[in-house]
């Protein structure tokens, strides 16, 4: 997710505090110290007076949070942003899950899926499956296309010669942002650590796609995220993000899969016949810019901000 629409700080899901393996360790203890203490508590009025008295001589102090920028998360970062800028293509499976709110309290969750094929510096598909409508984008580094496949109609546009320009071309003219952007610009990392602000290790997973992975906790702009990223193949596997400013604090999931770096994509895989014969329509922003879903977090300057994506 970056700070900008054209940034896929999808997904940034961000905690602001950073807890230590000591902290995580006490937190273990903490729990084997209440199974302990229950049957003294239980004993009678001898024991607990007792316990009381020792709990109230050694009680922890607990640290303040420290904020900052960790040094072990940003290298982690840089890898994987490095490992991404290197491709020259890539194709990857994304599906987008963003929390709503419904009138009986609990929020529902929305998914979409896409598929993705991008080529430096100039060639990129997005192929969105569902839920909700199906969508296809083309660009071709000079013109871009939005597909309705199901109403068939086509919105076509002269592009700019990059992907990053074609992003930021498509979501000024007809608000189209995809939540996954951030990985494929050509310097993921300049457009992750502009804003931001904290940046911490927090330990090792294996629950994603049966992948170690690297996890770490980030607050740019005014989202904060967590991110799993491969601890060899550097690459990002999931991504959690929940905007500061909303109250609900409700959360925006990005998964990231079937990864393949590097290799064949012929230039016809980048445009559709079928597309371009469709019922052509404006190249611009739909009427509702204010749905709930997947957004790019605004900019610093609120003056500058920009209305949210239709979904």
């Amino acid at each position: 997710m970056r700070n900008d629409p054209v940034s896929k700080r999808p997904l940034e899901g961000r905690f602001g505090v950073k807890k230590s393996a000591g902290a995580m360790r006490a937190a273990l203890f903490g729990g084997a110290l209440l199974l302990v203490a229950g049957p003294l508590l239980a004993a009678g009025t001898d024991a607990a007076p007792a316990l009381k008295a020792s709990k109230a001589a050694k009680k922890p102090v607990a640290p303040a949070a420290q904020m900052g920028l960790e040094p072990k998360a940003i290298d982690i970062l840089k890898a994987a942003s490095a490992r991404l800028a290197a491709a020259k293509t890539m194709s990857f499976t994304a599906i987008v899950s963003y929390e709503s709110p419904s009138r009986f309290g609990p929020p529902l969750i929305y998914s979409t899926k896409s598929e993705v094929t991008m080529r430096r510096p100039d060639k990129l598909k997005v192929i969105t499956l569902g839920d909700g409508p199906a969508s296809e984008f083309y660009y071709d580094g000079k013109t871009m296309m939005a597909f309705a496949p199901t109403e068939n109609l086509v919105a076509v546009a002269d592009a700019p010669p990059t992907i990053d320009a074609a992003l930021q071309a498509a979501y000024d003219s007809a608000a189209i942002y995809f939540p996954f952007d951030d990985v494929i610009v050509t310097d993921p990392y300049k457009d992750l650590a502009d804003g931001m602000k904290v940046a911490f290790y927090i330990g090792q997973s294996i629950v994603v796609d049966g992948v170690t992975t690297d996890m770490v906790g980030i607050i740019t702009g005014d989202v904060f995220m967590q991110a799993w990223i491969g601890t060899e193949d550097k690459l990002p596997r999931r991504i959690y993000a929940v905007y500061l400013n909303d109250r609900a604090r409700l959360r925006h999931v990005l998964a990231l899969s079937n990864w393949k770096l590097d290799g064949e994509t012929p230039a016809e895989a980048f445009t559709s016949a079928k597309a371009a014969g469709a019922q052509h329509m404006a190249f611009a922003r739909p009427d509702a810019t204010d749905a709930p879903g997947m957004k790019p977090p605004p900019k610093k300057n609120p003056a500058q901000a920009k209305p949210a994506k239709t979904q």
